[in-house]
C-alpha cells in the first residue's frame, strides 16, 4: 500500500509539473508580427502582410492614367435647375472633383469636372514600403485602416509592369508599360512609319529585290539609343501605356503635340502646305498617309492634318543606293582681250552626261544624316560648253541667267529648303538652304557665279564658310568646308565654277556636305536656292 501511495503522489506531481511548464511556455513564447515602414518611416505593426495587401487592393480605386474630364451642361429646353434633377447628373455631381457655374451666351452653364482613367486588375503597395518580420512578446497591433491612411498621405500605390530606360547622352528617359509586347509592337510600328511597311517587311523577311542596274537595298535598321528593360512596381502617378497604338503616337509625336487642320488653297502643293505650316514634307505625309509622296495631287478646299512630330527614338536606316543621274555640263568662259566687253560666242555646245552613282546613306527618322560615295560609273560623257567672252580680266559681276552648281556630280539633297528638326540641337527650325551631300570629303566646292569674296572664316555652326557677293544683288554662302582653296581670300574676285574650297563636316554637321545659301538684295536675306536655277 505504501508503494502504491508513492506512485500516486509521483504521478500527481508529474501532472502538476507538466501543466506548469506548458503554461509557462505558452505565456512566454514570442509572437510573430510585422513592422511596416515607408521609406524608412515606421507606420505600425500588423500580424499579416497578406491582410494589408488585400486591404490595399480592395479599398483603392483601380485606375491608372487618371485625367480630369470636363462635362458641360447649359440651359436649352431645360433650365439648369431641371438639368440638375436628372439622376445621372446627380451621380456625376456627387462623384465630381469640382463644379463650376458660369454664363455663356446669356445661358446658365455648369462644368462638372470628374477624374477618369483606365481600369487595372490589381493595385499594389507603394515603392519603398518595407514589411519586416519581428519576434516580440508585445502583441499590440496597429489598425490596418490607420496604416492605409498613412500610406495614402505619403505615397502613391503601384501596379506591376515594365520600365524601359532610354539611355541618351545627357539624360535617361523612362517609359512604363503593362506588357513588354506593347513596347515591341510600338517600336516596330514607329520603324514602319519611317521605313515604309512594305520595305520594312521585305527587310525583315530577307525578301528585298536585288539591284540589277539601279535601285536600293536596306542593309540595316536599328534604334540608335541604348534601351534597357526591367520588371518593376510602377507608381500609378506615372503615365503608363496599356496599348501599342497610344505608345506609337507618343514615340512619334511626344506629349501634347500641336495639332490643327488646314484647308488647301488654290495652286498649293504639299511642299507649299508644309512650308506655310512650319512642318516638313515628311511630317505632312506621316500625318496624312493617304498621300503617297510630296508630288501627290491635292484638291482645293481639302482639309488636311497639320501635326508636328517630336520623335522620342532615333530610327536609323542604312541603305545602299544605285541610281542613274544626269551629269549637267558646265559652261566654261574663256576671255579674249582683243574682243569688246559685250562680245560673246559659243565655240562648243554643251551636252549633259549620265552617271551611275553608288552610295551608302544613313537616314535618321527619315532625314539623310550621312552620305558615303561608293562608286561612280560614267555611262555617257559630259561635254562642257565653251563660250568666248570679250575682256581680258574676270568680271566681278555675276551673270543672272547662268549659275553654276556648287558641287561635283553625284550629289544628293540631304536637306531641302524646308522646315525640319535640327539634327544637332533638336530644335524645330526653317532650313533656309540646300544641304548638298554625296560627293565625299574633300571633293570640290565651286563658286556659283562671278563675284567677290566678302567673308572667309570659321563659325561655330557654319564651320569653315565663304560668302561671295556677286555684285548683282545676289550673295551665295558655302558652309561646313573642310578647308579653303589656296589663294581665295577676302577681296578675291572668283569666277563662275572656280573652286573655292573642299567639302567637309565642320561646325553643326552630321556628315560631309555643302550648306548652300542664296541671299537677295541684302546680307542674310535668304531665298530658296532653287530659284536661281529655274
Amino acid at each position: 500500500m505504501k508503494k502504491i501511495g508513492s506512485i500516486v503522489i509521483s504521478l500527481i506531481l508529474g501532472i502538476i509539473l507538466f501543466f506548469f511548464c506548458f503554461g509557462y511556455s505558452k505565456n512566454n513564447y514570442p509572437n510573430v508580427l510585422f513592422n511596416v515602414y515607408l521609406d524608412g518611416e515606421y507606420l505600425g505593426t500588423i500580424d499579416s502582410k497578406e491582410k494589408l495587401q488585400n486591404y490595399i487592393d480592395e479599398n483603392t480605386e483601380h485606375l491608372i492614367n487618371i485625367k480630369d474630364i470636363t462635362k458641360t451642361y447649359c440651359e436649352d429646353e431645360k433650365t439648369l435647375e431641371e438639368i440638375i434633377k436628372d439622376e445621372e447628373i446627380k451621380e456625376l455631381m456627387d462623384n465630381s472633383k469640382d463644379i463650376k457655374y458660369y454664363e455663356k451666351d446669356n445661358k446658365k452653364c455648369m462644368d462638372i469636372i470628374i477624374e477618369d482613367g483606365e481600369t487595372i486588375e490589381k493595385i499594389y503597395s507603394p515603392n519603398g514600403l518595407n514589411i519586416e518580420k519581428v519576434l516580440t512578446y508585445n502583441g499590440e497591433l496597429t489598425n490596418i485602416e490607420d496604416i492605409y491612411s498613412k500610406i495614402i498621405d505619403l505615397k502613391s500605390f503601384t501596379i506591376r509592369g515594365y520600365q524601359f530606360t532610354i539611355n541618351n547622352e545627357d539624360k535617361n528617359e523612362y517609359l512604363y508599360v503593362t506588357d513588354k509586347n506593347i513596347f515591341e509592337e510600338a517600336v516596330n510600328s514607329l520603324i514602319s512609319t519611317y521605313v515604309g511597311k512594305d520595305d520594312y517587311k521585305a527587310y525583315l523577311e530577307d525578301n528585298q529585290l536585288k539591284i540589277e542596274t539601279v535601285g536600293s537595298l536596306i542593309e540595316n535598321v536599328y534604334i540608335e539609343e541604348n534601351i534597357t528593360v526591367k520588371e518593376t512596381q510602377i507608381s500609378i502617378d506615372n503615365n503608363i501605356f496599356t496599348n501599342s497604338d497610344e505608345l506609337t503616337q507618343f514615340l512619334l509625336y511626344g506629349d501634347n503635340p500641336i495639332t490643327t487642320t488646314y484647308k488647301v488653297k488654290e495652286n498649293e502643293m504639299i511642299e507649299d502646305i508644309a512650308r506655310n505650316n512650319k512642318i516638313s514634307n515628311q511630317e505632312f505625309l506621316i500625318s496624312n498617309p493617304k498621300y503617297r509622296d510630296e508630288n501627290s495631287l491635292i484638291s482645293v478646299g481639302t482639309e488636311v492634318l497639320i501635326k508636328e512630330t517630336n520623335p522620342q527614338l532615333s530610327v536609323v536606316v542604312e541603305k545602299y543606293i544605285v541610281e542613274d543621274k544626269v551629269s549637267e555640263f558646265k559652261t566654261i568662259y574663256q576671255y579674249d582681250e582683243n574682243e569688246l566687253l559685250n562680245y560673246e560666242k559659243t565655240v562648243q555646245e554643251g551636252k549633259n552626261g549620265l552617271e551611275r552613282i553608288s552610295q551608302k546613306q544613313k537616314i535618321v527618322n527619315g532625314d539623310i544624316a550621312f552620305v558615303e560615295p561608293v562608286g561612280k560609273e560614267i555611262l555617257k560623257s559630259t561635254i562642257d560648253e565653251i563660250i568666248i567672252k570679250g575682256e581680258k580680266q574676270i568680271p566681278n559681276v555675276g551673270d543672272l541667267n547662268n549659275w553654276e552648281w556648287p558641287s561635283e556630280s553625284g550629289w544628293v539633297i540631304s536637306t531641302n529648303y524646308a522646315w525640319r528638326i535640327q539634327p544637332i540641337t533638336g530644335e524645330r527650325e526653317f532650313h533656309a538652304a540646300l544641304d548638298i551631300a554625296g560627293t565625299g570629303y574633300n571633293s570640290p566646292v565651286y563658286s556659283a557665279n562671278n563675284g567677290t569674296v566678302i567673308i572667309k572664316e570659321y563659325r561655330y555652326d557654319y564651320g569653315n564658310y565663304i560668302v561671295v557677293d556677286h555684285n548683282n544683288g545676289y550673295y551665295t554662302l558655302y558652309a561646313h568646308m573642310n578647308k579653303f582653296m589656296d589663294g581665295v581670300n577676302i577681296g578675291t574676285t572668283v569666277a563662275r565654277g572656280q573652286q573655292i574650297g573642299y567639302v567637309g563636316s565642320t561646325g553643326y554637321s552630321t556628315g560631309p556636305h555643302i550648306h548652300f545659301e542664296v541671299w537677295k538684295n541684302c546680307k542674310y536675306c535668304k531665298i530658296n536656292p532653287w530659284s536661281i536655277y529655274e
